[in-house]
């Protein structure tokens, strides 16, 4: 059974760095797109960004394009977001998830994390 873990969330200050990282067990981690969505209190889960299979190309959201960075690591079976320069605007729960398409819509990925909670404070 496929499983997604995050971790590394928690409260900073705006202008401050966090790490997340998705731990993927039950699944050939290295066949699977592997993406971060967000979800805001009160608002739709949105897209964050997303790193393919092959040549691991990378996709952001507008949002998310120059302070956002994805990778993976096949070898550990994992997915990390750094992110820089927070904005209390990135407050969301922020969720892993792995799919087979490259593509930005949350229909594409068949398997979620729980997600972890990340809170700016400005």
């Amino acid at each position: 059974q496929a499983q997604l873990v995050e971790s590394g969330g928690g409260s900073v200050q705006a202008g401050g760095s966090l790490r997340l990282s998705c731990a993927a067990s039950g699944l050939t981690f290295s066949s699977y797109v592997m993406a971060w969505f967000r979800q805001a209190a009160g608002k739709e889960r949105e897209f964050v960004a997303a790193i393919s299979v092959v040549n691991r190309y990378t996709r952001y959201a507008d949002t998310a394009e120059g302070r956002f960075t994805i990778s993976r690591d096949n070898a550990e079976n994992t997915v990390n977001l750094q992110i820089y320069s927070l904005k209390p605007e990135d407050t969301a729960v922020y969720y892993c998830a792995a799919g087979i398409l490259f593509r930005t819509s949350e229909s594409s990925y068949a398997y979620w994390g729980h997600g972890t909670q990340v809170t700016v404070s400005s």
